[in-house]
């Protein structure tokens, strides 16, 4: 049974883009005259079967759809795509072994303690949590939602010590940040803690602009990584973050 699907010009927004909301798309660029790309055809649909609907494949004849094949910027062919959340997120030109395929396709789908991580996550339990990490030490997300449970539980050593190894991610530098601090207890920051629990975070940024503003130069760089968190979490674009970003610009600089 043949697993991929042909797709043009006219069905590629429904079939691919919006497809590879739910599940990664691979689409392969092809041609009929193309040796390497018909050899390579097998390949994907080999490595796509052996993902069970994981991950779908679909072919687009670049002859019959040079729109498609210029709007992705295809130079040569073969060429393949991986679609993901509606955007290309990997690609390769070229015939490539079976084995580096294989590895392709493996990126696109997580992995069993990513989706255990994820659903740790979603359901905010702390022993799933706990479980998540122990099968996946190198997962933020779920150490950034292990040290919040125990962040407001006041178990700010334990939640530390969870966050640390973390700190390359922003999120993760101002959970770690919040926890030094309140283990340092100055300033006093409770009130902006507990406004960023409940989700207010326009009073939790209010309260660390205003500990930004008095207090000394040995705190203010565990303030600025906690706003920062704030600001991803927020998102660029959010008025709250491009507001309170120019504030603190405005205060360090």
């Amino acid at each position: 049974m043949r697993v991929a699907f042909d797709v043009g010009q006219a069905d590629f927004e429904q079939r691919v883009i919006a497809r590879s909301q739910e599940v990664p798309v691979v689409v392969d660029f092809w041609a009929e005259w193309c040796a390497p790309c018909r050899a390579l055809g097998q390949a994907l649909e080999r490595a796509a079967a052996a993902h069970e609907g994981r991950v779908e494949l679909a072919k687009v004849d670049v002859d019959q759809n040079q729109e498609l094949a210029q709007a992705f910027r295809v130079q040569g062919i073969p060429a393949v795509k991986a679609f993901s959340g509606g955007r290309v997120v990997d690609e390769f030109t070229g015939a490539i072994p079976p084995a580096e395929i294989e590895r392709f396709f493996d990126r696109l789908v997580p992995s069993d303690a990513e989706l255990a991580a994820a659903r740790a996550i979603e359901s905010g339990d702390e022993q799933e949590l706990r479980r998540a990490l122990e099968a996946d030490s190198r997962n933020a997300g779920a150490a950034a939602a292990l040290a919040r449970i125990l962040l407001e539980r006041g178990e700010n050593e334990e939640a530390l010590a969870v966050i640390e190894p973390f700190e390359h991610d922003f999120v993760a530098a101002g959970l770690a940040a919040r926890a030094r601090l309140a283990l340092v207890g100055e300033p006093d920051l409770s009130e902006a803690f507990e406004a960023w629990d409940r989700g207010d975070h326009a009073t939790a940024l209010e309260q660390l602009q205003s500990a930004l503003a008095s207090d000394g130069s040995e705190t203010r760089e565990e303030i600025r990584r906690l706003m920062v968190a704030i600001f991803t979490e927020l998102g660029p674009d959010h008025p709250l973050a491009r507001e309170h970003r120019r504030r603190l610009s405005a205060v360090l600089y």
